[in-house]
């Protein structure tokens, strides 16, 4: 009987330090993920090329966005079935191209600091 007992208080012991040993683990790779988070983002702030390489990805997007809007606008209302099909394609690349852009200027806003060059936009609009 004595023996089932302390058997019982060992299991609950390594239980417990199972658990304990476990907690400890996921708190600690939490605030490592947070610390590289935060040093990443400090990085990625006051790093020259990565800022450079937003603004190109994102004036990219704006040109590829504002040549299938104007394509859209000229072949919207043609009589023609085919011109219409595509404006409608124009129309779907752009909005496209729209929601990448307001994910990208969205996910990167932290490195512009309220500081976005004049001809990147903080979002592009959907074309209905």
């Amino acid at each position: 009987m004595k023996e089932a007992r302390d058997f019982s208080i060992g299991a609950l012991i390594a239980i417990i330090v199972a658990v304990v040993i476990a907690v400890v683990s996921i708190y600690g790779v939490i605030i490592r993920n947070s610390y590289e988070f935060q040093l990443r983002k400090a990085n990625e702030t006051s790093n020259y090329e990565t800022r450079k390489a937003v603004e190109d990805y994102a004036r990219s997007l704006i040109a590829q966005y504002t040549a299938d809007k104007l394509r859209y606008e000229t072949y919207k209302e043609s009589n023609s079935a085919e011109r219409q099909s595509w404006a409608e394609e124009a129309r779907i690349r752009a909005n496209t191209t729209a929601t990448i852009y307001n994910e990208c200027i969205l996910k990167n806003s932290f490195i512009f600091r309220d500081n976005i060059p004049e001809d990147i936009k903080s979002e592009l609009p959907y074309l209905k």
